[in-house]
């Protein structure tokens, strides 16, 4: 009795099925959900799973690990993912005839094009300055090319051998007992050490040792545009490692903001924090701004517009260029308004009070929020200030809860974490 029928129930078939009831139900299934043929969303998934359970099926040894421990011996046995679905189908139904004509005249196989080395990625970092006015950057690598003085072979015409231990795959399926268990599991070819092919030292190339490529260094020319935002990618196809009998890999350069001193950067505008005082807060005045293309901005605060503080005001069109666009976004500028320690230098009473009236006539008038009824008992007091060396103030910003696990003059408590 088998322990897992899963995958007897993926291709529709006992358990005890035979190997032309396999052949027979895998090939209904794969034509019915092959995706070149089947556009609904769940085809795809349908034929990989059918196409995973044949595989592993259709392979007596597969089969055997299968029936007696389940998915849990085929992980243990070493098997892998197998082979992917699309090569199975084509490895199934051939090339051409009947089958391979139905998708086109490839057995299905969607054109996968040839093999292709790894894509080399770097990360680019600019500064915020060279985003806003454009740059050239010249970033060097290095990168394998095919070694030119055996173009590739690593050796000598004709001196290259496919390795007989792994038949050129550079891997070998070995098996092992382990109790009543039998585990299959791949490893390294240690006839070739990986390499799928063998070359008498005498043999090998002087330039590359037999490695095929050798290391060379390349410089590019990066184009930063104007306004590229973080996260974009500049691809240079074909720039990268070199492998006999595979295309050329590609250098892929990730752009990243560098973080800027004066303003942070929102898509395509610009936030800028300045202090003024609080004579140009109320009275006006002018605030100078450098910007990223060494421009100075000279913008002014209409007299009469009082400026709180957090007040925030925007400059249209002195933001970020927009990427791959002709217009600009805005600068945006936070005010904070720094009061002055003491209003009146003078401790003459009568120049204070000429000082207050002259306040007094530019400024809204005085508003009590909570005056004294005119039959209540009050005391006048005078504020101090307070010496932080000797006193410990609590913020106002305590939340009600924080009184409450305060208490009455108790010690404050936490709750332990689980």
């Amino acid at each position: 009795m088998v322990k897992d029928t899963k995958y007897y129930d993926v291709l529709g078939v006992p358990p005890e099925a035979t190997e032309a009831q396999l052949k027979s139900a895998y090939r209904k299934g794969a034509l019915m959900y092959h995706p070149d043929k089947n556009k609904s969303p769940e085809a795809e998934q349908k034929f990989k799973d059918l196409s995973h359970a044949y595989e592993i099926l259709s392979d007596s040894e597969k089969r055997q690990l299968y029936d007696q421990y389940g998915e849990e011996g085929l992980e243990q046995g070493g098997m892998g993912n197998g082979m992917a679905a699309e090569d199975l189908f084509a490895q199934f139904f051939g090339g051409g005839g009947a089958f391979g004509s139905m998708f086109g005249g490839n057995g299905g196989m969607r054109d996968q094009g040839p093999r292709k080395a790894r894509t080399i990625t770097h990360v680019h970092k600019v500064s915020l300055e060279d985003i806003y006015k454009g740059k050239v950057s010249k970033l060097a690598l290095q990168k394998s090319v095919i070694c030119k003085k055996c173009n590739g072979i690593g050796g000598k015409e004709g001196s290259v051998k496919k390795c007989p231990g792994c038949e050129g795959r550079g891997m070998k399926m070995m098996m092992r007992q382990m109790g009543p268990m039998i585990q299959r599991f791949q490893t390294v070819c240690p006839d070739c050490n990986g390499e799928g092919e063998i070359i008498r030292d005498r043999d090998r190339c002087k330039e590359c040792h037999g490695k095929k490529t050798v290391i060379e260094r390349k410089v590019l020319h990066v184009h930063v545009d104007r306004g590229v935002r973080s996260g974009t990618k500049i691809e240079f196809r074909g720039e990268g490692d070199q492998l006999p009998g595979v295309e050329p890999g590609d250098v892929v350069f990730e752009i990243e903001q560098k973080p800027h001193a004066r303003f942070q950067r929102k898509e395509d505008d610009l936030y800028y924090q300045v202090e003024i005082d609080l004579l140009t807060a109320l009275a006006g005045g002018r605030i100078n701004i450098e910007h990223l293309d060494d421009r100075w901005l000279s913008v002014e605060i209409i007299p009469g517009e009082v400026i709180s503080p957090g007040t925030i005001k925007k400059v249209p069109g002195q933001g970020m260029p927009s990427y791959r666009h002709h217009d600009f976004g805005n600068l945006y500028i936070q005010f904070d308004v720094k009061f002055p320690p003491r209003l009146f230098e003078t401790e003459d009473p009568e120049v204070r009070a000429k000082q207050i009236k002259a306040l007094e006539s530019v400024l809204p008038p005085r508003s009590l929020d909570n005056p004294i009824p005119a039959d209540a008992m009050f005391d006048d007091f005078t504020l101090e200030d307070i010496d932080p060396t000797r006193e410990q103030v609590r913020s106002r910003g305590m939340t009600d809860d924080d009184d409450d696990e305060m208490g009455q003059g108790g010690e404050r408590v936490q709750c332990a974490s689980q």
